[in-house]
Parts: structure tokens; C-alpha cells; sequence
């Protein structure tokens, strides 16, 4: 730990999220506060219809009241690990079943208050097995080019981090990934 852990409080224990109050002592000195989100993770699946098109979601969220454009994902379940996790949310939020699976990269989401860290996948050869979402999500499936994607991120019409970040690996950063969609 960065730091010196002074004290520590549990403000909340929600379905899925944790709240933490922690007294520190800084590497100067000082003491802070900082509270800190607690989280299990999460996966995003980039998910490839066939060379050229990925299937998205449109997805109602609470939190930014309204619809958000993104790649499928899900928060890990107890024990679960980033790519049964990974298989599961594919098919529960698109229908769609991975016939190849490769972890991309992890990133942390929002590590000035939340541990939560993301692992992204890769997903090809999709076959449809039947949508599966659950009772409170509002999801509706989309085809469209990874540069339409890319586009749209340009734009400002993709505003999720995690479908930012899977868009961006495999247009911009990861030719070893891009072999490996056209591969087989």
C-alpha cells in the first residue's frame, strides 16, 4: 500500500458495490481521507460478427439517465474468473457464443476512488445460441464496422470508457490482435 493505512470505515455494502472511508498517511506526511468504491471487476468483450462487423449493445443506464452505446460486459460473480465471466455476459447480453476467446488487456476504471478493474476480451467465431439478459437490464443488440465504432467514439456518440478502450486496442493499438481476428 501506498501509504499507511490509519483507520478504516465500511459505509456501505450494496448487491454489488462497497464504500470505504480510509485515514491515511501519506509518503509526505500528511494525512488524507480518501474513499474508495469497492468492486469484484468486471470483463467487455469485443466481440467480432465476422471480419469486419461487431455486435454491440444499446443499454439503458440509471446512472447517466439514458441509453449508452457499448460493447457487452459484466461484473464478475464470486469465484468466477475474467473469461467464464467473459463467455457468460456474451451470451446473456447479445445471444451470441464465443467460438475463440483472447484476453486483450486489464485496466482500472476509475482508480482515484474505485478498485475496479476490467479485464477486455476478444471474441470471434460467434455462433447464436439465445439471449439470456436479465430482469432489470433493457439491452438491445447492434451490428456495426469496428471503424463505424471507432467513428462514433470520434464524434462522441460512444461515451463508455470500457467500449472506448476495447474500440481504440484493436483499431489503433494491437496489430498482433487485428492478425488475429483474420486468422483461422
Amino acid at each position: 500500500m501506498i501509504g499507511e493505512l490509519v483507520r478504516s470505515r465500511r459505509i456501505f455494502d450494496g448487491r454489488i458495490l462497497g464504500l470505504r472511508v480510509d485515514d491515511v498517511r501519506l509518503p509526505s506526511g500528511e494525512l488524507s481521507r480518501r474513499e474508495v468504491v469497492e468492486h469484484p471487476g468486471a470483463v467487455a468483450i469485443v466481440a467480432f460478427k465476422d471480419k469486419e462487423n461487431i455486435i454491440m449493445i444499446k443499454q439503458l443506464r440509471h446512472a447517466v439517465d439514458g441509453w449508452l452505446l457499448e460493447i457487452p460486459a459484466g461484473t464478475l460473480e464470486r469465484n468466477e474468473t475474467p473469461r467464464r465471466c467473459a463467455t457468460r455476459e456474451l451470451i446473456e447480453e447479445t445471444g451470441f457464443k464465443a467460438g475463440r476467446m483472447k484476453k486483450m488487456f486489464s485496466c482500472y476504471i476509475a482508480p482515484g476512488y474505485s478498485n475496479e478493474l476490467i479485464h477486455e476480451f476478444l471474441a470471434t467465431d460467434l455462433t447464436y445460441v439465445g439471449q439470456h439478459t436479465e430482469s432489470d437490464e433493457f439491452v438491445r443488440t447492434v451490428t456495426m464496422t469496428i471503424r463505424e465504432a471507432a467513428e462514433r467514439i470520434v464524434t462522441g456518440r460512444i461515451k463508455d470508457a470500457k467500449t472506448i478502450c476495447g474500440i481504440l486496442y484493436i483499431t489503433r493499438i494491437s496489430k498482433e490482435t487485428t492478425r488475429w481476428i483474420t486468422s483461422k
